[in-house]
């Protein structure tokens, strides 16, 4: 109980703040779900996490919103050769960073709906590939992509909702010609800090 009051205290003292700050700066996590297409069907999704920070440079009904985040993204592929029927799981992790402009839709008093659209680019920091035939030297190091969603921001707390999707192939080994592309659905929730 002492934690929910000392938390609604500093809610209540730091409302006024966000309210006239023209910059917000908040931590954010929630659920993705990913998939890895390479048009050869058989493609399966896995669910995962995200978790980092924004920052909101408000413009008026339009914002800037950069944001780093730690990701875990990935998929199953299933191949059929003969009588031979195997799925190929990819466990990649990454340091996502989106750059999003944005439109505050409505803007009534402590609540927000907004769009938003950029361009992002991702890092692998880590490529585990649970199979013998494709090897994790062969996933690209880092590679470009966007993001589309609408979000909503109800005083100190936000919630976004997006698509991603990556422009290049992410993978460049023998045994896939066609372009191997990531599609994620994301969920996030946040909490502004200033």
């Amino acid at each position: 109980m002492k934690k929910i009051t000392i938390f609604l205290l500093l809610a209540v003292f730091a409302l006024p703040s966000m309210a006239q700050s023209p910059i917000n700066l908040g931590l954010k996590g929630g659920y993705s779900n990913s998939k890895l297409t390479a048009d050869i069907g058989g493609e399966g999704s896995v669910d995962n996490y995200h978790v980092g920070a924004f920052v909101r440079l408000n413009l008026g009904r339009l914002y800037l919103q950069p944001e780093a985040y730690f990701s875990s993204k990935g998929g199953t592929v299933d191949f059929e050769s003969g009588a031979s029927h195997t799925i190929h799981s990819f466990d990649l992790k990454t340091v996502d960073v989106p750059i999003l402009l944005g439109v505050n839709v409505i803007d009534k008093g402590p609540l927000k709906v907004r769009a938003n659209a950029g361009p992002l680019m991702s890092f692998f920091t880590d490529k585990e590939l649970n199979n013998e035939f494709f090897d994790s030297n062969d996933v690209k190091d880092s590679f470009f992509g966007w993001q589309y969603g609408v979000g909503a921001d109800f005083l100190f707390l936000t919630l976004d909702v997006r698509m991603e999707n990556s422009s290049g192939d992410l993978y460049s080994g023998p045994l896939l010609d066609n372009d191997v592309k990531s599609k994620s659905f994301v969920v996030s929730l946040g909490i502004k800090l200033l």
